[in-house]
């Protein structure tokens, strides 16, 4: 007599068939958490038992399969993803600069021209007015700068969506949009924990310091953002990356910046002349001496400002001087 298949699918009998722990579904049949989805994820067993709890779910994926990238862009019949550092969010067509068919064939001389007046075109009709005109031009600039400071894509993407709540806000009413642009990705580079110094933000901008801090700001206080002061510790990998220091400086460094602050030192400081000093201190005590001249250049601060604060830090660790 042949048994009766194992049944497959959850039953709704009682509440003790199927329960629920803190990390997710168990098993009916014997408890276990130990629930595998198969590749396909057409079924969900468990491993320990074999019961099927679920089979034939939908599956979300595409019915194509791809094995490298370039099969899956040419099966792929979806475009990029939306994103705010694009004045249309990237839902408009463009024409691409390559002078070639979709056989990559080249094109003709009369097609070229044509081409080229087809993107002329294009361009001109992608803004229908001068404020989307303005916000093309400020979002431009924001990617300029940003690739010029090597920041990641998250950056960007909070610095254009700061830019559009100042212009829903009409903060930029009196003000440059290169200062606006500037000022959003400094304030992004900071909530992001990517910070990146005035001094080095103005370096790649077209408007001097003293305007991206004064919009900046003003910025910061009327769209609300609570900024906290920038920790120091956050520029010690990247400037010991530069000098090319050990993990040991820059352990020591993190531990002088943690000890000093403790006593109240770091009121007031600049924080890259405050980083700058401590991984100074930190390559002296590491015999891995860097001049001050050195330190400096890295962390964009004068000699005497990375003099004061290692002097201050070396009394307050108690090491002689």
């Amino acid at each position: 007599m042949k048994r009766p298949p194992r049944q497959k699918a959850r039953t709704e009998t009682t509440s003790t068939e199927e329960t629920e722990t803190e990390e997710g579904r168990t098993c009916p049949e014997c408890n276990s958490s130990s629930l595998r989805q198969s590749a396909d994820g057409s079924e969900v067993s468990c491993e320990d038992c074999g019961l099927i709890l679920e089979e034939e779910t939908i599956d979300r994926g595409p019915e194509w399969r791809a094995f490298n990238a370039s099969e899956r862009d040419s099966k792929s019949r979806v475009g990029a993803p939306t994103t705010q550092t694009m004045h249309d969010k990237g839902l408009t067509t463009t024409i691409d600069w390559k002078n070639k068919d979709a056989y990559g064939r080249s094109l003709s001389s009369e097609k070229r021209s044509q081409m080229n007046r087809l993107r002329k075109w294009q361009e001109r009709i992608r803004t229908k007015d001068a404020g989307e005109r303005n916000l093309q031009f400020a979002l431009s600039e924001t990617d300029r700068m940003a690739s010029a400071l090597g920041v990641p894509r998250s950056v960007r993407e909070v610095a254009s969506v700061l830019y559009r709540r100042a212009l829903e806000e009409d903060l930029i009413r009196g003000r440059s949009i290169e200062g606006v642009a500037t000022s959003t990705l400094y304030a992004a580079c900071r909530m992001e924990g990517i910070p990146r110094s005035l001094d080095e933000v103005s370096a790649v901008s077209r408007v001097d310091r003293m305007e991206i801090g004064r919009t900046y700001r003003y910025i910061s206080k009327e769209l609300g953002l609570e900024m906290q002061p920038v920790d120091p510790k956050k520029y010690v990998p990247r400037f010991c990356s530069e000098l090319e220091l050990s993990e040991e400086v820059q352990n020591k460094a993190n531990e002088i910046i943690d000890t000093t602050a403790e006593q109240g030192l770091l009121s007031g400081k600049s924080p890259t002349g405050y980083a700058a000093a401590a991984i100074y201190a930190a390559a002296l005590l590491c015999n891995e001496k860097k001049t001050q001249n050195e330190v400096a250049n890295v962390a964009q601060v004068t000699e005497v400002t990375i003099r004061n604060r290692y002097q201050e830090q070396i009394s307050a660790m108690g090491f002689p001087n």
